[in-house]
């Protein structure tokens, strides 16, 4: 016998929002199956306000209420027993954030939850991440979002230590990184990174997720520091609108991969990496998790 429940995770970001709702197969004996059931993205970037006036306009507020009440109505055609609405980078900014989430409960009857770096970061690496990370081995986990990245270091199978940075794509395409941040994060990786022979890349978000696609690699394989070196140039060769019509990039995929795949280059050269894993989980993956097994 099998029993299936529903669980949904909502992942509010500063590029864009996401609906996960995933069947968790339970079967005596076994470990549950997480399996995807459906995912939903839709392209409100919320960090344009956020990073550049400093609040949510009233027209991402409307596409915003409007897409929760979708996200809610879907839920109960899925008839989901559990959901969790997690908001991040863009949201922890923006001053009238406590009004937009008064707000979208009035309207679309969802509570969000304002989450800061530590907590997403954390939520992430529960995820399937122990299937990947080998024991005697070292990992730096980097998960590129369009406010912040959150590093993660692994090593001996367990977490050493963990660091959010206010460096996303959102901000990079509006310029908004500063060199002194790079700093930062250049000295964060060597000096954690300093003590291990070798270091292996995990590579989490959105962009990442596609450029692996492009490489037509199967999942368990990883991409070398020369291919996402390359595809870097390949990338800056073509202008936006090439990369729309010729790569069938989104329209918001377009602008921000370049700055992405940037980021985790650099974190492979910083910390000698030579190769980078790509599994399919991000922050809605974790949501799930964490609430089925009661961490949330």
């Amino acid at each position: 016998m099998i029993n299936i429940r529903k669980f949904a995770a909502i992942d509010i970001g500063s590029n864009a929002m996401r609906l996960l709702i995933s069947n968790v197969v339970e079967q005596e004996g076994k470990e549950p199956q997480f399996n995807k059931s459906s995912l939903v993205r839709v392209p409100i970037r919320l960090g344009q306000d956020a990073f550049t006036v400093g609040e949510i306009s009233q027209e991402n507020i409307d596409r915003m209420a409007d897409a929760m009440k979708a996200f809610n109505l879907l839920m109960k055609v899925h008839k989901v027993e559990r959901y969790m609405a997690f908001a991040t980078s863009a949201m922890r900014e923006a001053y009238n954030a406590k009004e937009v989430v008064a707000l979208i409960k009035k309207k679309a009857d969802i509570k969000i939850e304002i989450i800061d770096g530590k907590k997403e970061a954390a939520i992430i690496a529960s995820t399937d991440l122990h299937h990947l990370i080998k024991s005697d081995e070292t990992y730096l986990f980097v998960d590129v979002g369009g406010g912040s990245t959150e590093f993660t270091l692994f090593s001996d199978g367990k977490m050493i230590t963990s660091r959010s940075f206010k460096a996303g794509t959102v901000r990079l395409l509006n310029n908004m990184v500063h060199e002194v941040v790079w700093d930062e994060i250049e000295k964060w990786i060597k000096t954690n990174t300093a003590d291990y022979d070798e270091v292996t890349l995990i590579g989490s978000g959105g962009n990442i997720n596609k450029l692996f696609k492009m490489s037509g690699k199967q999942q368990e394989k990883p991409l070398s520091y020369i291919y996402v070196n390359s595809q870097y140039a390949f990338l800056n060769s073509l202008t936006y609108e090439q990369r729309i019509a010729e790569l069938g990039l989104n329209s918001d995929r377009a602008d921000v991969i370049i700055h992405a795949t940037r980021i985790y280059l650099n974190a492979m050269k910083w910390s000698g990496a030579r190769q980078i894993y790509v599994p399919k989980i991000g922050l809605s993956d974790g949501i799930v998790k964490a609430m089925y097994y009661g961490k949330i």
